[in-house]
């Protein structure tokens, strides 16, 4: 047999380095010297022979293909000019082993020219339902289509179990400028392990890597992409999402537990070391609604290579980690969320990424998320990569992976980590290390822009989700919306608060009277945002030590500093977040290797604690003055901030209607305080809703016998005064009585 086939698209066949495979393997009509002919050819280096079989009058026809060349080319030519007829291959190898499939290069394209469109202009924003793998079917037939962005790549092919891991066998099509490639592999199917292989048309190097779109993975340390449906799940949820959508989180109760997955509790014995996504929900999910908190937030779900990032360096984008099991199970884990009340939300890593080869470093052979330049592209403090934001592709990639947990998880919001390193060039760096902006200044303006259409879609999109920024400097305008000239984020961390707070706490009680003022200084700008009181995992690791080991004083003193640390927390503006392992007051850092220290609980001290921030969620949810209000000045009210003599502070805090207020009195010394007069706006009794150093919680029972009246002395500038008993190192809230 003759063949028509060139040369030199044999031997770029079986070198694999064929940039546009389906204009020459398949069915090809062929006009040859005595007409036209349909040619099937195709490549597998480790057949010996393959037949084509193709139905004629209801019996099967096998044909031989003939071999053309001995790196596995083989074909077959049939009379005619007919439509190209549906037939199947049937491969024989050594031992022989044989099999049968569909032709992949028999069927068509799989993305329109309208998603080639928008994703070459970075306006796709449902990606992820296009690139990746997706189980489908084509002209009848079921299968895999894969697709991924790789610009610069000579050739690119699906390497999997189903080709024995040769990128020979299945190279996939161009879509010409928009440098997408795609292929649809027939019976491929769920469960299927994959990479993808690529061929860099600059330096001819091979690259085998995951891929971006990666619905799961296998399990570190493996690095495979795993062909996973996650439309199946049957939601529950409905009215929780129904609500959400109604409600907003600026003038609700706000409190936060923050979650690493993967050490708050560990498995004994086999089957460990982690808990899985269902066993997290039988366990974590009924204790926080114990607790009464109204949000788990976890530390980063989505897939990364290494434990000790905690999740913040993070390759599968758009996979929540094997780790604790498999998609369906974490959306379960969210949806018993929803059903006990309680939403989440995810940290999300869009600042940087790691360097490991499989990953999406370098992924064509170029420079192609990241920047060229080190002066843009690295973070030397964490040896990662930085996204390159201008370039439209990649910040459309970012854009629609926040999308993503939304629509598919049903997750109720991103803590977006790190954002000042985003929002500045020279973001820790020396004079001659980072490059100027286009107008000469620090700003990275394109960074600036992709937050901005993130926030802008998320809320569009879904109403009542939150985004919260980790944002560390004063730039301004964070938590503010897009068209006021904001970022656009809901929320934004107070991280100047907790800097001074726990800086505050540390001094020895007799010490604090010079250092005022970092306790009240958050109130100059506590309404310049719509802030969250963080006390997060950053503050419990790198030998900074447990919130518990961090306070001063004897055993005693340091569990009533701890209780009066979260009295101040709850009561100050603005909506709260504290890491696990610190409402029952863990001796230890945090470590992630390690379960957290749940056999404390064996002691009353720690139980105290842990019935203190149960107690205090629940006044929390219940009293409108305590998060109503959180973001206007008319929210809160000074009563006394200057007794540093006596290190005592009092406040008022208001709700929407004024005449619902609370008020807040603390008293920073282990020293009681009798008869401690205070002013108070209203005439009446005032009921102690609050103490911290009730014996029930661990402390020394002293206060005002459930309340206390008001009295017709003016004082501090009010018309009535209470005469108190501040407890040690305590705080009382006093809620008037209707």
């Amino acid at each position: 047999m003759k063949t028509f086939l060139r040369k030199n698209d044999i031997e770029l066949l079986v070198g694999a380095r064929h940039w546009d495979p389906f204009s020459v393997l398949g069915p090809h009509i062929v006009k040859g010297k005595d007409g036209p002919f349909v040619s099937v050819r195709v490549i597998h280096p480790r057949a010996q022979n393959v037949h084509l079989l193709r139905e004629d009058g209801g019996a099967v026809r096998r044909t031989a293909m003939t071999r053309i060349h001995p790196g596995g080319v083989f074909e077959a030519q049939f009379p005619g000019d007919a439509e190209i007829f549906p037939y199947r291959l049937e491969f024989a190898a050594a031992g022989g082993y044989r099999w049968e499939q569909h032709d992949p290069y028999a069927f068509g394209l799989v993305l329109t020219d309208f998603d080639i469109h928008l994703l070459a202009e970075g306006s796709h924003l449902d990606q992820y339902e296009k690139l990746g793998s997706h189980g489908i079917t084509l002209g009848g037939v079921r299968g895999t289509a894969f697709a991924v962005w790789a610009p610069n790549a000579e050739r690119v092919s699906v390497v999997c179990n189903a080709n024995h891991w040769d990128g020979r066998v299945h190279p996939m099509r161009s879509r010409g400028e928009s440098g997408v490639w795609e292929i649809f592999l027939p019976g491929v199917a769920d469960e299927e392990v994959y990479k993808y292989e690529i061929r860099s048309r600059g330096t001819g190097e091979i690259l085998l890597k995951s891929d971006p779109f990666g619905l799961r993975f296998e399990k570190p340390p493996r690095t495979g992409t795993i062909v996973c449906a996650i439309d199946g799940y049957s939601w529950g949820d409905a009215a929780w999402m129904s609500e959400r959508a109604r409600r907003s989180v600026l003038d609700g109760p706000f409190s936060v537990y923050e979650v690493h997955l993967g050490s708050w509790k560990k498995k004994e014995g086999e089957g460990g070391p982690y808990l899985s996504y269902r066993e997290m929900a039988d366990g974590l999910v009924p204790y926080v609604r114990e607790m009464g908190y109204t949000h788990i937030e976890l530390l980063p779900v989505a897939e990364h290579p290494f434990d000790g990032s905690w999740g913040y360096q993070v390759l599968g984008y758009f996979a929540p980690t094997s780790r604790f099991g498999r998609p369906e199970e974490f959306m379960e884990f969210v949806d018993r969320c929803h059903q006990a009340g309680i939403g989440v939300i995810l940290d999300w890593v869009p600042a940087h990424f790691p360097r490991d080869a499989h990953g999406l470093a370098r992924f064509d052979g170029t420079h192609l998320y990241e920047h060229a330049d080190p002066r843009l592209g690295e973070h030397r403090d964490w040896g990662t990569l930085i996204f390159n934001f201008g370039r439209r592709e990649v910040a459309n990639f970012l854009l629609s992976n926040a999308l993503f947990w939304l629509d598919k998880y049903h997750i109720d919001g991103l803590r977006v980590d790190a954002v000042a390193s985003m929002l500045y060039l020279d973001y820790s760096r020396r004079s001659g290390e980072w490059v100027p902006n286009v107008h000469g200044g620090r700003e990275n303006l394109e960074a600036i822009a992709f937050l901005k259409r993130m926030n802008e879609a998320v809320h569009a999109r879904y109403p009542g989700a939150v985004t919260i920024a980790e944002e560390s400097t004063a730039w301004p305008a964070v938590s503010r919306p897009v068209y006021l000239g904001g970022l656009g984020f809901t929320l934004k961390w107070n991280m100047g608060w907790m800097h001074d707070m726990l800086l505050f706490f540390e001094k020895e009680p007799i010490h604090r009277r010079y250092h005022f003022g970092q306790l009240t200084f958050a109130l100059l700008y506590a309404f310049h945002e719509n802030f969250v009181l963080p006390l997060s995992h950053d503050e419990v690791v790198h030998l900074k030590r447990s919130l518990l080991d961090k306070m001063p004083g004897d055993l005693w003193q340091r569990f009533a500093n701890l209780r009066l640390l979260y009295a101040y927390m709850f009561a100050h503006p603005g909506k709260k977040l504290l890491f696990m392992g610190g409402e029952f007051a863990q001796w230890d850092e945090w470590d992630h290797d390690r379960s957290l220290q749940w056999d404390l609980l064996q002691w009353d001290t720690h139980q105290g604690v842990q019935r203190f921030l149960r107690e205090m969620n629940r006044v929390y949810r219940e009293s409108p003055a305590l998060h109503e209000v959180d973001f206007r000045p008319e929210g809160f009210e000074w009563i006394d901030f200057r007794d540093a003599d006596n290190s005592v502070v009092s406040f008022l805090r208001r709700g929407k209607n004024p005449e619902d207020c609370m008020v807040c009195v603390f008293n920073f010394t282990p020293v009681p305080r009798e008869a401690y007069r205070l002013g108070v706006p209203y005439p009446g009794r005032y009921i102690e809703a609050v103490n911290s150093d009730g014996a029930f919680y661990g402390g020394s029972n002293m206060g005002n016998g459930g309340g206390v009246r008001a009295e017709e002395t003016p004082w501090m500038g009010r018309p009535y005064s209470v005469s108190l008993t501040l407890p040690p190192l305590g705080a009382l809230f006093l809620l008037p009585e209707n």
